[in-house]
């Protein structure tokens, strides 16, 4: 089972903020243009980053943790997730205090002009 251990971590890490697009009504699977602008920037950066340090024998990944699956460059796949897994949790994070407190992130549409901004803006 000890193979398992990182896919149950980021499986916990979902489920632990998952919830949130239910209540409070988070929206970020439904936004998922937003997601993937907020994703992919960090995603090709850090996976990047650990090819490159996997090349140099900067570090490496105990297969034993781990369920085999190594991309191209050896970076096995829970990596991978762990590159989309945790920052999707940081949004829902985000997106749920926002919502509660309605605090703007920034990209909010000017007032009186609701379809300049965020979907979400119609939603409140």
């Amino acid at each position: 089972m000890r193979h398992l251990t990182y896919l149950a971590v980021l499986a916990g890490c979902l489920l632990g903020t998952g919830w949130l697009e239910i209540w409070p009504g988070t929206r970020v699977y439904r936004r998922i243009g937003r997601l993937a602008r907020a994703l992919l920037p960090t995603f090709f950066l850090f996976t990047g980053w650990d090819l490159y340090a996997i090349s140099r024998h900067y570090w490496r990944y105990d297969p034993a943790q781990t369920v085999g699956l190594v991309l191209p460059g050896g970076l096995p796949v829970e990596e991978v997730l762990f590159f989309l897994v945790v920052p999707t949790c940081a949004v829902f994070a985000l997106e749920a205090v926002r919502r509660v407190t309605g605090w703007p992130a920034g990209d909010e549409s000017p007032a009186g002009s609701p379809s300049a901004g965020s979907p979400d803006q119609a939603a409140r």
